[in-house]
């Protein structure tokens, strides 16, 4: 294919691409934050990293059905301007006709796996922070007035009146508990102030007073003070706060392997280590599949002079179809019997195949019939 035509014809799917590849992301990645995040996370600055972990995850998974709407849409327009038979007028083979798809497709292969493999496991554990920092009410900026929140396994409970800003509230009560010294205290304080370091939030009392009560039941010890710090684990200015648990969709490819679980001791683990294999290593060259598998599906049921037919349609819904069948397999069946996984490579499989003989059969050779005399017919 001339270079000309090369570049032409990959800027257009690519754009295509990128186009349909935000309407199927955005829409996702929307519904997931208004899902998750409260109105007060947008004031607790846990927007962005809400994103951060949803969005490449999103990316990888809808790059592929993408592609294959961008590729089918391309070549339904040419064959519906009757440019399929203008390249085949100017002696290009089917083959060439499907390059540049074929390159944007690997492009987008290539993308993907990057996606899967090294940026979205780098990032989705944010998501998942956003979601530990929003149950376990740790943003101070997302506490509502008015009402009790326990932190340190139930030792302190936390409540104040009103907002005055964005850090500082009036009438704040505070009763904890301490294990060491074997006393708890109720602290209140006319305004306290949230102020964040490196490590977590300090709480800063102002003209309040602490009563100690001692578990033996001995006196009552009271004190005012005009000023009192006291440090709360909660969301600092160094990041958010960390879990105590760390998922296989986190692991980088550098420990995704070294970190598989065993079956006969871990079945359930293994399960989800092997539906996120499947995902991490299937999804992404869907892109090339859907591709080819578009470009075979138009050729076949399409006229290369114009003709109108059903191939759009039938093209539409196939790879859309395919790409749901394949993500939901990777999601359920691999994970109820990762033997199954075989299943979904099969599929893949098929889909090549098929998407190959489509396109191979519109640039076979046929041999020429020849007439009752032994004659070549004209």
């Amino acid at each position: 294919m001339p270079r000309l035509l090369f570049f032409y014809f990959s800027k257009r799917i690519a754009t295509a691409t990128l186009l349909i590849t935000a309407g199927l992301c955005i829409p996702v990645v929307m519904t997931s934050l208004f899902h998750y995040l409260p109105p007060a996370a947008i004031r607790g600055g846990l927007l962005l990293p809400a994103i951060l972990g949803t969005l490449p995850t999103v990316l990888y998974v809808a790059l592929p059905m993408a592609i294959g709407v961008a590729v089918a849409l391309e070549f339904a327009r040419m064959s519906a301007d009757g440019m399929i038979a203008v390249l085949y007028s100017l002696r290009l083979s089917v083959w060439a006709i499907t390059l540049p798809s074929v390159f944007v497709a690997m492009v987008a292969v290539c993308f993907g796996y990057w996606l899967s493999s090294v940026f979205a496991p780098a990032h989705v554990g944010e998501m998942h922070d956003v979601i530990f920092v929003i149950r376990n009410s740790l943003n101070h900026r997302m506490l509502e007035p008015a009402q009790f929140y326990t932190f340190d396994n139930g030792t302190r409970t936390l409540y104040f009146r009103r907002w005055q800003s964005a850090d500082v509230v009036s009438g704040m009560f505070i009763h904890q508990f301490s294990a060491e010294k074997n006393e708890e205290q109720i602290i209140t304080a006319a305004q306290a102030e949230f102020r964040r370091n490196a490590n977590g939030v300090v709480l800063i009392l102002s003209n309040g007073s602490i009563e100690t009560l001692p578990a033996d039941g001995s006196t009552i010890r009271t004190a005012h003070f005009n000023e009192y710090a006291m440090p709360i684990g909660m969301q600092g200015s160094g990041g958010l706060p960390q879990r105590g648990w760390r998922g296989v969709f986190e692991l980088p490819l550098s420990e995704f392997f070294q970190k598989q679980p065993m079956n006969h001791l871990y079945p359930r683990l293994f399960n989800e280590w092997m539906s996120e294999a499947a995902k991490r290593f299937g999804i992404p060259i869907l892109a090339l599949a859907h591709a080819l598998l578009a470009i075979g599906l138009i050729l076949s049921l399409s006229s290369a002079s114009g003709r109108s037919s059903a191939a759009t349609t039938v093209t539409m819904i196939a790879i859309p179809t395919i790409h749901v069948a394949i993500l939901v397999s990777t999601e359920t069946l691999v994970r109820q019997d990762p033997r199954l996984i075989a299943l979904v490579a099969l599929a893949i499989v098929v889909e090549f195949a098929a998407a190959l003989v489509l396109i191979w059969r519109q640039n076979a050779n046929f041999a020429v019939p020849k007439d009752t005399s032994g004659q070549t017919a004209s």
